[in-house]
């Protein structure tokens, strides 16, 4: 693909995020016009302070001349100040854009090819290529509002100083700037197969990570290791492509930056002969030496690498993302038969149908042909040890996962389904450990599991702070509107509030992944009995013996077997959980 064709697919959300910055832009316009008028002063103070003042004998004048010549000095940085203030209006957006388009890129991708889902591909547009992007969309900016308006300046400057300088002065500059263009094509395509080469090396290295421990028992660390060799090699050649192709660019920019000063100076006796001053030509040359032939040089510089790298990184995140396959698709499940004497049979909660689930291609399965029904309204607790797979399961129902083998529905449909990302999943809500608590105020702490542009009443939430017992919290952080700052919130109090907005979530499923580990015995089953209350199905990883008794059933895990029952049979079924249930008697909690 050549540089015109990626134009053609990048140019249209170039242009409209632009678009969609008017004011940004104004604003950046309006500080550089002062960088215009510095650059006319400088020039044309000095010209006038040699002709009107040093070499006329009135050393008064010609000093007030070089004054106003560095009161320009101070508009520029005045201009630059502004600037920069400025161009964050356009950078930090175009980042966080990147960001939600990878991420959205990465969870489509997972949900059309599940084997997929793990793509290290994706870390390197995340976070490496993102970063490349604000980076060089930052530099092309500044240089760009730079040699813009310092060339009006210099230009208006020297015509204001006398028209001839232009004939000289333009062609060589011309001249040295289209031969710099014509490296750009090249060094894009060097640039792409680089980032294709990266993109490659990052899946590799993540597929060995997976499968390391499997690879050294087994000694095919020769053959693995070869195929990584190839890709750093390739890297490395590619590294040095990109090397030469900066030198000859060196060259272009040396041609650019020198032979406008050169004709000047050759062509000073032929301008001194058609009335040029010499106070005129040292202006010329101080708008050349000191404004022009710089921000040129900055200019090539930046579009010779951050151009082309910023466009080959915008092209990566218009990829076209490929359609799931027949073969990818999960196939329909055969619909309820049903009559008119007999109402349909409502589809569970959730369920999983022969899945297995394994963290890399040889690791041992965490979860093998699990068949589990969690029934509508029920309260499931999922129990035992550390590293079993609670959170596996966990993380399986609410779609952050797809299995090896088997299927997992979520009322009916698939759990993996498309959806927005952004917004919350209408039909599931996952709190995990770690608390998700935001800086905002209360109200919105509480809330935002709420789709929809208007939160609910304020009677509601009140409701929900009362259920779950963080009536206290709420006052204490100032009612509602108060402010949340999560830096000073304890690791029960962060619980507290997510557990309140997960109250608050319309989900009619809620997964708790030891959502509760921080808080106290009375606090926590206070919690529980208020979540499973609510309308809707509860499932709770539990850490408690008295957590597994309040439940309906007790989901086991055992190894990749499981056993699912009441808190009072499954002694009598489960060794694990005879165990489970003397070593926290053992330990007093109830």
């Amino acid at each position: 693909m050549n540089e015109h064709d990626t134009w053609r697919r990048v140019g249209p959300d170039a242009r409209r995020f632009l678009r969609g910055r008017t004011p940004a832009l104004a604003r950046l316009g309006g500080w550089s016009l002062l960088e215009s008028a510095h650059t006319f002063l400088t020039g044309y103070g000095v010209a006038r302070a040699l002709d009107d003042g040093f070499l006329a004998g009135r050393t008064a004048v010609g000093l007030g001349w070089l004054v106003v010549a560095g009161l320009g000095a101070l508009l520029g940085a005045l201009a630059l100040r502004g600037v920069f203030a400025a161009l964050a209006d356009l950078v930090e957006p175009l980042r966080d854009g990147l960001v939600r388009r990878a991420v959205r890129h990465a969870l489509d991708r997972a949900v059309a090819d599940p084997s997929r889902a793990a793509d290290a591909g994706a870390v390197s547009r995340l976070t490496q290529q993102t970063e490349m992007a604000r980076d060089s969309f930052a530099g092309i900016v500044l240089t760009a509002r730079s040699f813009v308006f310092t060339a009006v300046g210099a230009l208006v400057g020297m015509a204001a100083l006398a028209p001839v300088l232009l004939l000289v002065v333009l062609p060589p500059l011309l001249l040295g700037l289209g031969l710099f263009l014509a490296t750009l094509r090249p060094m894009a395509g060097v640039q792409r197969d680089s980032l294709d080469t990266d993109e490659a090396l990052s899946r590799r290295v993540g597929a060995v990570g997976e499968g390391l421990r499997d690879i050294v028992a087994c000694g095919g660390g020769a053959s693995t290791t070869s195929g990584v060799d190839t890709l750093i090699g390739a890297q490395e050649r590619l590294t040095r492509r990109l090397a030469r192709w900066a030198a000859v660019r060196t060259v272009a920019l040396g041609a650019a930056g020198r032979l406008p000063v050169i004709a000047l100076l050759v062509a000073a006796p032929w301008l001194l002969d058609r009335g040029v001053t010499a106070g005129t030509l040292v202006g010329a040359l101080t708008y050349l030496v000191q404004a022009l032939l710089p921000a040129l040089h900055s200019l090539m510089t930046a579009l010779g690498s951050a151009g082309t790298r910023l466009l080959v990184v915008l092209e990566r995140f218009r990829e076209p993302e490929p359609a799931p396959t027949p073969s990818q698709s999960p196939s329909p499940l055969p619909a309820p038969v049903s009559t008119a004497a007999t109402p349909p049979v409502p589809p569970a909660a959730a369920e999983l149908r022969g899945v297995t689930f394994a963290y890399g291609p040889r690791a041992a399965p965490v979860l093998e042909d699990l068949d589990l029904v969690v029934r509508p309204g029920e309260h499931l607790a999922v129990v035992g040890p550390s590293g079993i797979g609670k959170s596996t399961l966990t993380a399986l129902l609410a779609g952050l996962l797809s299995p090896d083998r088997g299927t997992v529905l979520v009322a009916g449909a698939a759990a993996r389904g498309e959806r927005d990302a952004s917004e919350p999943d209408p039909r599931r809500t996952l709190l995990p450990q770690q608390a998700y608590v935001f800086t905002g105020t209360v109200r919105e702490n509480l809330t935002h599991l709420c789709p929809g542009a208007r939160p609910p009443e304020d009677a509601r939430v009140r409701e929900a702070v009362a259920a779950l017992g963080v009536g206290a919290l709420v006052e204490r952080l100032g009612g509602l509107d108060g402010a949340v700052e999560p830096q000073r919130l304890s690791q029960g109090e962060c619980q507290q509030l997510a557990l309140a907005a997960a109250h608050l979530s319309p989900a009619p499923l809620l997964l708790l992944d030891e959502a509760t580990c921080h808080l106290d015995p009375h606090t926590e089953a206070r919690a529980e009995r208020a979540l499973a209350a609510r309308p809707g199905t509860l499932v709770v990883v539990a850490h408690r013996i008295s957590s597994a008794a309040r439940a309906d059933r007790v989901l086991v895990l055992d190894g990749t077997r499981a056993v699912c029952g009441t808190h009072a049979e499954l002694p009598g079924r489960s060794p694990l959980y005879r165990d489970l249930v003397g070593v926290w008697n053992a330990t007093g909690e109830d």
